[in-house]
């Protein structure tokens, strides 16, 4: 009577595994950089939450009358320019958010808002507060530069 042979034999295994190694070796650098995705998204978050903050400020101000240079937002009170739209100071847009794992560093007119983790100069948020004598139009609004490249 001749045996039957059952499963596999040791040969058909490490074929499978060689082709499995060579599927992951492949598919693995596609996945490795979840990190930097996931602090670009965080930055692209804040980005519109400056955004919403500094309208909510300068909406909370006109409806208050529109004059003096503070706005009070939910019980907090704001510090603003005279035309109504937060500083950039944490008593100015940095009171008007909340913003747990960024770190706000305070400058010149502007305020930079960087994950509290992340140590390179390429994942940012400027706040560049406005300019309510400037002369062109857009100097008398906020500027908002975003950078999210988020490389290292």
């Amino acid at each position: 009577m001749k045996k039957q042979q059952s499963g596999f034999t040791m040969i058909e295994l490490i074929m499978v595994i060689v082709i499995l190694g060579i599927l992951a070796a492949f598919a693995l650098p596609r996945f490795a950089n979840f990190g930097n995705d996931a602090r670009a998204a965080a930055i692209q978050g804040l980005a519109g939450t400056v955004r919403s903050a500094s309208a909510i400020v300068h909406s909370a101000w006109l409806a208050n009358g529109g004059t003096g240079t503070t706005a009070e937002v939910e019980g907090a009170t704001i510090t603003t320019t005279t035309n109504g739209y937060a500083v950039a100071t944490a008593a100015g847009i940095g009171a008007a958010m909340d913003v747990d794992g960024f770190t706000g560093t305070a400058g010149t007119g502007e305020i930079v808002y960087v994950p509290a983790d992340y140590t390179g100069a390429d994942c940012s948020v400027t706040y560049v507060q406005a300019d309510p004598a400037g002369a062109d139009p857009e100097d008398r609004v906020p500027q908002i530069t975003v950078d999210d490249t988020c490389a290292g």
